[in-house]
């Protein structure tokens, strides 16, 4: 892992280095995911929060389980019973 230095400006803001921006593929405007871990901050992109909280849930279904298709069919059932 590449370490480099920044500095907090008078107004709490830092410049991650351009490197890291084009790793991350972010441009200005876009907005990141700050997370306070263990005394540290780290940035991630919404695509990789999301594809982090996919391989969570991941862990907790069945492969050959369709989420997609669970919720229709609770919703059809509810709807049913109405």
């Amino acid at each position: 892992m590449k370490a480099n230095r920044a500095t907090f400006d008078g107004s709490g803001r830092v410049v991650i280095p351009a490197e890291y921006r084009k790793a991350l593929g972010v441009k200005p405007g876009d907005q990141v995911i700050v997370i306070l871990e263990d005394n540290a901050v780290r940035l991630i992109t919404k695509q990789q929060a999301i594809k982090e909280a996919q391989e969570i849930v991941a862990g907790f279904v069945a492969s050959d389980v369709s989420l997609v298709d669970e919720l229709l069919k609770e919703r059809r059932e509810a709807a049913d019973r109405e």
